[in-house]
């Protein structure tokens, strides 16, 4: 007969201890990059500590800087993806979007940019969706977007993502981004032209700022049932939007209209509001 072993009987075998050692690397973010970062971690080489080695991209989008708006990683002076493991003691140097530049050389984590950039706004940007699309843009922009349907436009349409979300722009899908700083619709105008390097792309009053559809010149007898009587008798050139079939013509508010895209065109004026 088998003898029963009473529980102070038992014998412990303790399990194999694992040491896990903390390993750190330093990560360097440069020019609009450091936007994302708090003023006093700003232009500076930041430690990044760590248990386990990681993606590089999870790296830098825990510090606070959105994957979107990066465009060239180095590893030790080695260019890198985001698939990158970091390892304990590297240098990582983050880099923001070359437009201008050609870095084909290197190892690019972004599609190619766009010749002909096209945009989709989140639901906040809707004056500057109506500027885009007066300096000629295509731009689309609906108040009921959601962050899956501006996701999926994005991603369909090869269009750049516009908004001031962070977490929309973080997420993991999205190929074309950008956070837009500024909180004022001009201000924001300005900064979308200088970084994307948006100057001579630019062919304003090309499209409806209403509808984003395309404006062709017409004759005045095609139009004239749809102008207000001081229209009929004052002016003689006008401009119908093909989608919506909207009426535009240079009236007193054009003189404003030319000032503001001379302004942001040359990089001139000042950052007030134009006239409503």
């Amino acid at each position: 007969m088998l003898k029963r072993q009473t529980f102070s009987q038992w014998r412990w075998i303790p399990a194999p201890i694992y040491y896990l050692q903390m390993s750190q690397a330093s990560f360097r973010f440069y020019r609009e990059l450091n936007d994302f970062l708090p003023r006093a971690q700003r232009q500076c080489t930041l430690t990044h500590t760590f248990w386990v080695p990681g993606s590089v991209k999870d790296a830098i989008e825990s510090l606070g800087v959105p994957h979107t708006e990066v465009d060239l990683i180095l590893a030790n002076g080695e260019s890198v993806d985001f698939d990158y493991r970091v390892q304990d003691g590297d240098r990582i140097s983050v880099y923001p979007q070359f437009e201008c530049l050609d870095i084909t050389p290197l190892t690019r984590l972004r599609p190619q940019p766009l010749r002909e950039p096209r945009f989709v706004l989140d639901c906040h940007l809707g004056r500057l969706a109506r500027y885009l699309r007066m300096l000629g843009f295509d731009t689309l922009y609906r108040a009921d977007y959601g962050d899956d349907t501006l996701l999926q436009i994005s991603l369909e349409q090869k269009r750049i993502l516009i908004s001031r979300d962070r977490g929309l722009l973080r997420r993991s899908e999205l190929e074309r981004g950008y956070y837009v700083r500024a909180t004022r619709p001009r201000q924001q105008l300005a900064e979308v032209v200088q970084r994307l390097q948006l100057e001579r792309k630019a062919l304003p009053f090309s499209r409806c700022i209403a509808c984003n559809g395309p404006l062709a010149a017409v004759g005045k007898g095609a139009v004239e049932p749809l102008l207000p009587e001081n229209t009929r008798r004052y002016f003689r050139e006008f401009f119908q939007c093909g989608d919506c079939r909207r009426v535009y013509w240079k009236g007193s508010h054009f003189e404003r209209m030319q000032l503001l895209v001379q302004e942001v065109l040359q990089h001139t004026g000042d950052s007030s509001e134009p006239p409503a």
